[in-house]
């Protein structure tokens, strides 16, 4: 059984990381209402530039002329996954469920006998990652020191990434991250974005009311480069927004235990205080008895 001096430190040390966790909850919660904010903002324009972007590439169609950024490569057998996480921990499940997701895909990919390459955005999905496929790395993307994601970030790594398919490296492009829902909840995304990939309904019916100058060819073969920009970045936006909601709600999670186990701890503290106490008044009876 702890001394009471023991279970004293321990509730001074569990008060001390509580406030500590209070502390991390309240700065979350307001990067959460700038990141939310962001993300939210980006939204209507990526799913704009998509949609024009659809409506260009059915027009298109499958003719020989179609960008390499849409038409591809004709193979799929070297896959590039672009791993986005957080540069810190502390948020719950928000780093696991992008890493689960991603390493699924890889031992899919591995299973029907393709080339898997890995490039990570964020330190802790590398670190999970390494463990097992260190051997399939390419690159890695560190923003530790950034503030605030920027849109210039998102097109360092797209002209990277288009670096890397332009000299061959890979057939196909898949970004994982978090797409933010609610504090509560964020959903683990995998999105193919080279080369480009468009569902039938994403085509903007209003598309067809444009003629387009010099060619709809040539439109595309430079809003596709500006196009995964804009997806990283919106990728970048949601799982900024998903961290600083994963880490709100953990730390209050976290807080509400600190606060339960101080509650324990007191308790036992307040009794085996008074057992010590009774057993003193006995043995002080006792003496005197005896005498």
């Amino acid at each position: 059984m702890p001394s009471l001096k023991d279970l004293k430190n321990r509730i001074g040390s569990v008060k001390s990381t509580r406030k500590i966790t209070k502390a991390m909850q309240m700065v979350a919660a307001a990067k959460l209402r700038r990141a939310q904010e962001a993300a939210e903002a980006a939204r209507p324009y990526a799913e704009r530039m998509t949609a024009v972007m659809s409506g260009l590439a059915a027009s298109v169609g499958g003719s020989d002329s179609a960008p390499r950024l849409l038409a591809g490569t004709g193979s799929d057998k070297t896959h590039l996954l672009v791993v986005m996480t957080a540069e810190r921990g502390l948020c719950g499940g928000f780093n696991s469920t992008i890493v689960r997701l991603a390493r699924a895909r890889i031992q899919e990919l591995i299973a029907k006998g393709k080339t898997v390459k890995i490039l990570t955005v964020g330190k802790k999905g590398r670190e999970q990652l390494k463990r097992d496929y260190a051997d399939l790395f390419v690159a890695h993307v560190d923003l530790s020191e950034v503030k605030r994601v920027g849109y210039e970030n998102a097109q360092s790594i797209a002209r990277d990434l288009l670096r890397r398919y332009d000299a061959g490296e890979f057939d196909v492009a898949t970004i994982f991250f978090n797409r933010f829902q609610s504090v509560i909840s964020q959903i683990p995304t995998a999105q193919q974005i080279i080369p480009a990939s468009f569902d039938a309904g994403e085509a903007d019916a209003a598309s067809t009311l444009y003629e387009y100058e010099p060619s709809e060819e040539g439109i595309l073969a430079d809003l596709l480069p500006r196009g995964v920009a804009t997806q990283i970045f919106t990728a970048l936006l949601e799982n900024g927004a998903s961290e600083q909601g994963a880490r709100m709600s953990a730390m209050d999670n976290a807080t509400r235990n600190a606060g339960e186990m101080i509650d324990r701890l007191t308790i036992e503290y307040n009794r085996s205080r008074q057992a010590a106490i009774t057993k003193e008044l006995i043995e002080i009876i006792s003496g005197a008895e005896a005498l």
